[in-house]
């Protein structure tokens, strides 16, 4: 998913409760799914920068070579403006783009 164009708070605001209820009736198991959903997003996001910084990286590790380079310093910026990842998984949570699942709460017979 293309997190950069989700256009969500990039603080923390105050939220009516009641949402929250709404698909799960627990606030509990919301806040499960939201930390579960948040851990992923930033798993995602740090591979992602993880990758686009080992393209910056340099073959020798020697401390006299090791200058600021204007794209790297640009790209760590723009990750820095980037929403937190809870305030994503929240935005997606309200707008019903999880999928979750509570196996003890399946009836279903095998």
């Amino acid at each position: 998913m293309d997190f950069k164009k989700i256009k969500t708070e990039t603080t923390a605001v105050t939220r009516q409760k009641d949402l929250f209820y709404r698909q799960t009736g627990n606030i509990y198991e919301t806040v499960a799914i939201l930390s579960k959903r948040a851990n992923q997003i930033s798993a995602e996001l740090k591979e992602e920068l993880n990758r686009k910084i080992a393209e910056f990286g340099s073959s020798s590790d020697n401390l006299e070579e090791i200058f600021e380079n204007r794209e790297q310093i640009e790209l760590a910026k723009f990750y820095e403006k980037l929403p937190k990842p809870t305030l994503i998984a929240i935005h997606e949570f309200l707008n019903d783009q999880v999928y979750f699942r509570n196996p003890h709460k399946d009836t279903s017979d095998f």
